[in-house]
């Protein structure tokens, strides 16, 4: 049976690398599972690999998309699995996923709940409406369509409230009727790493990346999606700063603490998700001698 060895940890921890010298070693490509890497128009701000680390490997799932193309972890999943069925995988014996997007993670690994697309024009005029009549509104909206999901939902997310309506209203049953929750069978073993450092060094090396970030040209990057704010895929450490930045709302320098900041943020986060799975191994990332030994004590 075909191996998945899925290598994840917070923003910065050093997953890149890590994975390139464990490709090379196994023979295997790398699918990337970061929910915005696979947008072509977004490369500084989500740390897309260099042009020489995707010479070294093939990647897949980079730079594929269009911010204005509709993507979900549902999609992600479904292209992950015909990929690992697809010709040139399939000789493969271990394939390498790589990345921090925790949905998309788990879609592949436990599955996702079939849900209808959601049309696009519905979508831009619950945002229309969120933007007019704010959140209350639509949780009142949500209260009465689906009061199962109404009761669960995190009340201050605007973007699971507006997605749950989204599901009610395009298909006219609850959303809370399609979650199952119940894991999927795979058709591959699926080994689980997770990459740590310690707080200290992990904040570190986030700061140094943005500045690099800046360095490299993401104020410029930024200015161009500024007209394309409002797409969900914009709606991102990295770019919403700049976003208020352009907006007079702070000065640049402000504008990059908050990247900082906002990215320490989501990395405690990451780390608070992945920790609730009893199924993950943990690594430092420069331990490759533990890595390996895991890997060889779960065949790869």
């Amino acid at each position: 049976m075909k191996n998945l060895l899925v290598i994840t940890g917070p923003t910065g921890v050093g997953k890149t690398e890590l994975c390139l010298s464990l490709a090379e070693s196994i023979g295997s490509p790398i699918i990337s599972c970061d929910s915005r890497q696979i947008y072509c128009e977004m490369t500084i701000g989500t740390a897309v690999p260099t042009q020489s680390q995707l010479e070294r490997i093939k990647h897949y799932f980079i730079g594929v998309r269009s911010i204005n193309e509709y993507y979900s972890a549902a999609r992600f999943e479904s292209d992950v699995l015909e990929l690992i069925e697809s010709r040139p995988i399939q000789k493969k014996d271990s394939i390498i996923m790589t990345g921090g997007s925790m949905l998309y993670i788990d879609a592949v690994c436990n599955g996702i709940d079939d849900m209808p697309d959601v049309d696009e024009d519905l979508r831009k005029s619950l945002i229309a409406q969120y933007d007019e009549e704010g959140l209350d509104s639509m949780l009142a909206q949500l209260e009465i369509l689906d009061p199962d999901y109404y009761r669960q939902v995190d009340r201050k997310n605007h973007k699971r409230v507006i997605h749950g309506l989204e599901i009610c209203l395009m298909s006219g049953r609850p959303f809370s009727s399609f979650r199952k929750d119940k894991p999927k069978e795979r058709p591959f073993k699926i080994l689980k790493i997770c990459l740590d450092r310690e707080r200290v060094d992990l904040y570190s090396r986030i700061d140094t990346r943005v500045h690099k970030m800046i360095d490299l040209g993401l104020v410029e990057e930024a200015r161009n999606l500024y007209p394309f704010r409002s797409l969900n895929a914009l709606n991102t450490v990295g770019y919403k700063e700049l976003f208020a930045y352009f907006d007079g709302i702070c000065s640049l320098d402000e504008a990059i603490v908050n990247i900082q900041n906002n990215t320490h943020k989501y990395a405690r986060k990451q780390l608070t998700w992945f920790r609730k799975d009893p199924s993950y191994h943990w690594f430092h990332p420069e331990d490759l001698t533990g890595i390996k030994r895991c890997l060889n004590e779960n065949g790869i």
